[in-house]
């Protein structure tokens, strides 16, 4: 089963295209059993954001997880937000895309 997480983040003023940039580069890397990803800016609040990130299993995702070149993309990551993501973790249970 597919696996993934989904993030609450607030982006630092003036950071957005920078993230999305980076967003767009990391979705280009060969990073194994990952599947997609998708970022939500919300209407109310602009600088709140929500990303949805899916792999193909838990074991990828954990790899990946656990991997330094993640970590390393992470610290690049975060500096771009008002603190540290709120992450929420799980097992996908139904998707369906066109």
């Amino acid at each position: 089963m597919q696996y993934g997480t989904v993030a609450r983040m607030r982006v630092k003023g003036g950071m957005l295209e920078e993230l999305r940039k980076m967003t767009e580069a990391e979705d280009m890397m060969d990073v194994p059993g990952y599947v997609a990803t998708l970022v939500y800016q919300m209407d109310e609040d602009p600088d709140e954001l929500y990303m949805a990130v899916v792999f193909d299993s838990k074991e990828s995702y954990t790899a990946n997880a656990n991997s330094p070149e993640q970590d390393a993309r992470y610290q690049d990551f975060i500096r771009l937000l008002e603190g540290v993501p709120e992450w929420h973790d799980g097992t996908i249970i139904y998707n369906h895309t066109k």
